[in-house]
């Protein structure tokens, strides 16, 4: 992960020297401004159903389409291990609310209407999946928008942090704003997002999505984190109490 982070802050000293006037001008720019929408869809295996189809279909065809939309992130992933039914999760972010529905509808785009010719051609005796689920989230002020994944990332784990009420979400996304997300980043949690869920099942909750090469380097930066002395100095802090009452874990590997 370390190796991962010098190449990030080596791109990015790249791109200041190139931007230099531009780069300024966005650090003036408010915390909110350019906030990404984040859907995060869950596709659940219909039994018997085609996954190399399902697989194809979200890899070659929707997500060229949902990028020449304006998409600007798109990941699929499968669950970490076996599971009954089989899952395909996929990540896309989106720059707005108005490029999040203008991808709804792919009617327009001839190029996606060959490509998708035999996934919707799927006759009705034979499905793919029974249903998918889509959760939209609003990316946190503290990191706007979404990173792509790494190349040499060989583990997800998606994580799901429930309030018991609005309030305690919104203490809890506070926490992260104005402190967890640099503690994430000290401890080598690498995010690909953050997102306040804005629709889906489990609201009132908060979403992030960490990378690591394995389940090894995971334990150890979770180990770091557990440890560092400005999460000791917070995490009791009276503001801050009763922020979770519950958290959903997934682990994934790119599909």
């Amino acid at each position: 992960m370390q190796r991962r982070n010098f190449v990030r802050a080596a791109a990015a000293a790249g791109t200041a020297a190139l931007a230099g006037q531009s780069l300024h001008a966005q650090s003036t720019t408010p915390p909110a401004a350019g906030k990404e929408i984040i859907e995060w869809r869950v596709y659940e295996m219909a039994w018997g159903g085609n996954q190399g189809m399902l697989t194809t279909y979200l890899n070659e065809s929707l997500a060229p389409a949902l990028r020449r939309k304006g998409a600007t992130q798109y990941q699929l992933f499968r669950e970490y291990g076996k599971t009954d039914p089989a899952k395909l999760h996929v990540m896309i972010a989106y720059p707005d609310a108005a490029t999040y529905v203008a991808c709804q509808s792919l009617g327009d785009d001839s190029v996606y209407a060959v490509a998708a010719e035999a996934y919707d051609a799927v006759p009705a005796d034979r499905p793919i999946y029974d249903r998918f689920s889509s959760w939209l989230m609003d990316a946190f002020d503290g990191m706007p928008q979404a990173v792509a994944t790494d190349a040499d990332a060989g583990l997800f784990e998606l994580r799901v942090y429930q309030g018991y009420s609005e309030d305690a979400t919104r203490r809890k996304i506070r926490m992260f704003n104005d402190h967890e997300i640099q503690i994430f980043k000290d401890t080598d949690l690498d995010a690909v997002f953050y997102g306040d869920m804005i629709a889906g099942p489990y609201r009132p909750c908060l979403v992030y999505l960490l990378q690591f090469d394995d389940m090894e380097e995971r334990d150890a930066n979770w180990g770091k984190f557990g440890s560092h002395p400005e999460w000791t100095r917070i995490k009791d802090l009276p503001e801050f109490a009763n922020s979770v009452s519950n958290i959903l874990r997934t682990f994934l590997v790119p599909a």
